[in-house]
């Protein structure tokens, strides 16, 4: 490591003054139980948090500021301020809505209560994605106000849902948001300390699948053993999408596809998931190549009586709702149509099968080189003291095509705070401090930096 220049000794010591600030900003954001989904969470509570997001960057001179209602119903919050002549934008993204929290039982702290425990911060949403807001925010309290550059921020309130709200609203309103350099902070790094940029997203295919078999339930004594089973028969269903490996097993797409990449390591995997001792890894791949690329599915939930208060009854329907994530090169509408077609030719005993598409959105692929990319790795070197690595990511941000194909000469830069141990959509979610210093010191110096191009 050579000897640190001034400008980063400068911003280093602003961002570590900046973050009392910056857990009192995250502390506030936690306690919003903003969950875009009214049959779980009241929508003053998305409302509230907007609004909050909507002041916090007016306060860091961002004087344009709106809530923007987006076609499904949540609101973006956007806030800029315009580019001098011949000055680049950025474009800073973030979303403030976050998963509901699962089981209140498993949490070992409060669930929307910032609360710090050896050494990381826990609460829903305090890494997905409102660390990621913070690190913003802390970066721009940091630099220069009068720097010649643009600066646009976004902040979307429907990501975890998948509705679609902001890329339908960016595709009819495409100036406001028109930027040279996207820095979308929502991933984040190989692990904790490990610089990297996210190279490539899975599409996602969600779709509800609903068995029926009888009018009603029937007395399991009276009916069972020739009754035709609704549970069960969605039981065998969902079997035949992966095999005893592991793998994923939809007819029509492939599953022996291999990352070219970085590796992870299995063990590590383990431990940053929490596998059980003597469990077995999914999948006759590495691990790479499970998670980035080959297709997985995951079933997400069950629509099925509960243990306590089940009857002794057959099932006369049963549903649930399916997952498929899909890798870079293969088309989201293929397949759908493979894993309706799949579903439809293995569900048993003819029952009756409805499928309902719930969301769907394409693989991404960012592009390397440029001004606004040299000027992350650099400033990412800066602020770790250790060259950027890559790596793909399991989840889908289908925004990230839409900002691609509506600008198509941006440099788009996917970043953040996320790493492996903050267990993000799980319960105990937390993040790193020192993520959110580093992040937001790299990007400080990446804003300074990219503005004297």
């Amino acid at each position: 490591m050579t000897a640190e220049g001034p400008q980063t000794a400068e911003f280093r010591t602003r961002i570590a003054a900046l973050m009392p600030q910056a857990k009192k900003d995250l502390t506030q954001l936690v306690a919003f139980k903003s969950v875009a989904d009214p049959r779980q969470f009241p929508p003053e509570e998305c409302e509230r948090t907007a609004q909050w997001v909507a002041d916090a960057f007016a306060s860091v001179g961002l004087s344009k500021v709106g809530l923007h209602e987006t076609p499904d119903g949540s609101k973006a919050v956007i806030a800029s301020r315009p580019a001098p002549p011949g000055a680049p934008t950025v474009l800073l993204y973030c979303h403030y809505d976050v998963q509901p929290p699962l089981d209140d039982a498993a949490w070992r702290t409060p669930v929307w209560e910032l609360t710090e425990k050896n050494g990381r911060w826990y609460g829903r949403g305090s890494a997905d994605c409102k660390g990621n807001i913070v690190m913003h925010l802390t970066a721009l309290r940091a630099i220069d106000p009068e720097l010649p550059l643009g600066i646009t921020l976004v902040s979307e309130g429907s990501e975890e849902q998948g509705t679609g709200g902001l890329e339908r609203f960016v595709e009819a309103h495409p100036d406001l948001l028109r930027a040279d350099a996207i820095v979308v902070g929502d991933c984040g790094n190989f692990a904790v300390g490990v610089p990297t940029f996210t190279e490539t997203l899975r599409g996602t295919v969600n779709v509800v699948v609903t068995v029926e078999t009888l009018a009603g339930p029937l007395h399991s004594g009276m009916f069972g053993g020739a009754a035709p089973d609704g549970l069960a028969a969605l039981i065998q269903l969902l079997s035949t999408l992966r095999d005893e490996h592991g793998n994923t097993t939809v007819d029509g797409l492939s599953n022996d596809q291999r990352w070219p990449g970085v590796q992870y390591p299995a063990e590590r995997f383990r431990a940053d998931a929490g596998v059980l001792d003597g469990v077995d890894l999914l999948g006759e791949g590495a691990v790479a190549d499970m998670l980035w690329a080959r297709p997985a599915l995951t079933v997400l939930g069950i629509d099925a009586p509960p243990v306590v208060g089940s009857a002794a009854a057959v099932q006369p329907a049963a549903r649930a709702r399916l997952n498929l994530r899909i890798p870079p090169g293969t088309d989201p509408k293929v397949a759908l149509r493979a894993l309706t077609a799949h579903l439809h030719a293995n569900t048993p005993w003819h029952a009756r099968l409805t499928v309902e598409t719930e969301a769907v959105g394409a693989p991404f692929r960012s592009v390397r080189g440029g001004p606004a990319r040299t000027a992350m790795e650099a400033a990412l070197a800066a602020a770790y003291g250790k060259a950027a690595t890559t790596q793909g990511q399991g989840g889908s941000i289908p925004l990230c095509n839409v900002f691609a194909d509506t600008y198509p000469d941006a440099e788009i830069m996917l970043l953040g705070v996320e790493e492996p141990k903050c267990l993000i959509h799980a319960p105990n979610e937390s993040v790193d401090p020192n993520e959110i210093e580093k992040m937001a010191l790299a990007e400080a110096l990446f804003l300074t930096g990219y503005a004297a191009r």
